[in-house]
């Protein structure tokens, strides 16, 4: 569903992505962990069609990058820092907007839905403006999921939840994850992260230099996982946990 090779991203002289590579197959759950400034919101910007490479392959769902984003973005819900909704419209009218965008059929039913399914259904004739930044991204994330994509990329999306929020959150990923959608998602939240991804990466040092799946790891693995896997991130090749952390 994913793929990438050898990806660089530089601005300026500076490099920020130094040939990373990355696969996910359809369905997968795959966590992005790493330190700030590791690159993760610039990988997922140029998966999100919303950066170009430097150099390297980039295809999702057999599309390559930069030559057909129109393509990809018809099968992406993206959530990012930013919320990407226009705060003169009410919830509800955020929602037509980017249903009429992809020819939604039933667009009145699955507005109702989403809006339900990200606990704003009660204030969705109210104006974005004077939403909270929680209540932003319950919408953002609705904004998302609403047109079922096949892949959907989320940027540290637990920031700025509340604790509700954050279950809501989940129960979301976690419907998903069952509907057999492709994600990918950057987090600093372990224990989180460690109840839904199916596979989890580091990325430091500008690419991924550790992976590992759920069922080589118990939950109070991951910390040390991870630690151990930033520690070591000189390395110039990626590597499973089973070789580097037996």
């Amino acid at each position: 569903m994913i793929l990438v090779r050898k990806l660089f991203k530089r601005f300026g002289l500076k490099a920020v992505l130094r040939g990373l590579d990355f696969k996910v197959e359809a369905g997968e759950f795959v966590a992005i962990l790493g330190p700030n400034g590791a690159g993760k919101t610039t990988f997922l910007r140029i998966l999100a069609t919303l950066s170009k490479p430097t150099l390297g392959e980039v295809s999702i769902a057999g599309f390559p990058l930069p030559t057909h984003a129109a393509a990809v973005r018809r099968r992406l819900g993206v959530v990012t820092h930013l919320p990407l909704l226009y705060g003169e419209l009410s919830a509800e009218e955020n929602l037509r907007f980017y249903g009429r965008l992809y020819a939604l059929p039933d667009l009145g039913r699955r507005i109702e839905e989403v809006l339900r399914l990200v606990g704003l259904f009660e204030r969705r004739h109210d104006l974005v403006r004077t939403f909270s930044r929680g209540m932003q991204q319950r919408l953002a994330i609705g904004r998302a999921v609403l047109h079922d994509p096949e892949v959907i990329l989320f940027d540290e999306p637990h920031t700025g939840l509340d604790q509700e929020a954050c279950v809501m959150l989940d129960n979301v990923l976690r419907e998903v994850a069952a509907r057999g959608r492709t994600v990918v998602m950057t987090s600093h939240d372990l224990m989180r992260v460690s109840e839904l991804a199916s596979r989890f990466d580091v990325l430091s040092n500008g690419f991924i230099v550790a992976s590992a799946s759920r069922a080589e790891l118990d939950p109070d693995q991951l910390l040390a996982f991870y630690r151990h896997a930033v520690h070591h991130s000189s390395t110039e090749k990626a590597v499973t946990y089973l070789e580097e952390y037996p």
